[in-house]
């Protein structure tokens, strides 16, 4: 198996269909308001009949309540649930026991001292994506362009399936994958060309690096 690639933050035909074409195993749509990225249920309902079997159709929330969840369940046929915000491992469980869907936990890490929660989160999640951690006075969770010390990940073991994020380019994905071995990789604001925006050329090459052999 080769690394698998998630293109986060979809708004628009175009770029998920370069995202597709290119070989993105996940595709996400981000239903959280304050993001430059968020579509509303309906929206991401008309991406989603676009996606083909085989790539997963992935939701990010951020603290979601029942009703928020169930407000795009009634819409989009998800795949699986991203969890972006503070959510404990119980809240992590129970979400997952109550939509029947895999969840995929983020986790923020700035430093050692984050580490261990990667542990916490891996018995209650079936994936987790580990990124940069917001800075204390950021509005958005994730999608910051922000990058951590990667050093930090070197030999680690994980007990669930992982993806990279944070600061990802096509520029230095390569090095990346090279020193985490991660499984997977995600990227958002690594390419766009504004917020929001997503540029199929970037996404071609992004994935077209992260997927070619590591020598």
């Amino acid at each position: 198996m080769g690394v698998s690639v998630k293109i986060c933050g979809l708004t628009e035909a175009e770029g998920l269909a370069a995202a597709i074409e290119a070989g993105a195993r996940y595709v996400g749509f981000v239903f959280f308001e304050k993001s430059p990225r968020h579509v509303t249920p309906e929206a991401a309902a008309a991406l989603a009949v676009q996606v083909p079997m085989g790539v997963a159709k992935v939701g990010l929330f951020v603290d979601p309540d029942d009703a928020a969840l169930d407000r795009v369940l009634a819409h989009v046929p998800l795949d699986l649930i991203q969890l972006h915000g503070s959510e404990s491992p119980d809240r992590v469980a129970g979400i997952r026991s109550r939509t029947g869907l895999p969840v995929m936990k983020a986790i923020g890490v700035s430093g050692p001292q984050d580490l261990d929660r990667i542990w916490d989160y891996g018995l209650v999640s079936d994936m987790l994506l580990i990124d940069a951690k917001a800075p204390e006075d950021a509005v958005l969770p994730g999608g910051n362009g922000l990058a951590f010390d990667w050093r930090l990940l070197v030999g680690r073991q994980m007990l669930k399936p992982w993806l990279l994020a944070g600061g990802l380019t096509p520029e230095n994905v390569t090095e990346a994958i090279r020193l985490t071995r991660a499984q997977g990789v995600d990227v958002s604001s690594g390419v766009e060309s504004a917020p929001g925006v997503k540029d199929p050329d970037r996404i071609r090459r992004f994935i077209a690096r992260a997927t070619a052999p590591i020598l």
